[in-house]
């Protein structure tokens, strides 16, 4: 039976302690959905959507490095916005130029009902090992 590992670095704060910030399985890393949240106060970054937007990714770019991978190993992500119009997705596309500059990997992004306590994105991915 193949394992799995639950991974935590404590350079990015959990949203839930009870819920790992990436599980590492046959080669793949699944990063849960991580906010906009400021590594030194464990408050989101801003109340802006490209703020929240620009840290989440940065706290995946994290998470993934703490993991020993990168963001070039992201083969999906999924981006959960309070907003689905424009311009939010003129700023999450502008984020994923930044963030993947070359060969991005796939990408989906519903509209969701807002998250608790100001989260206006959430983002997750799945990232080779």
């Amino acid at each position: 039976m193949a394992s799995k590992i639950s991974f935590n670095t404590g350079k990015i704060p959990r949203l839930n302690t009870f819920i790992p910030q990436a599980v590492i399985a046959g080669g793949l890393i699944y990063v849960s959905g991580m906010a906009g949240l400021n590594p030194e106060t464990g408050k989101l970054i801003d109340d802006t959507f490209e703020g929240q937007a620009r840290q989440a990714f940065a706290n995946i770019q994290t998470i993934l490095q703490e993991a020993g991978s990168n963001m070039d190993n992201i083969v999906k992500t999924t981006i959960w916005m309070v907003s689905g119009q424009d311009p939010t997705f003129a700023a999450i596309n502008k984020i994923y130029a930044e963030f993947f500059p070359e060969n991005p990997p796939a990408r989906s992004a519903p509209q969701v009902m807002p998250f608790p306590g100001g989260i206006l994105i959430s983002v997750e991915c799945v990232a080779l090992v």
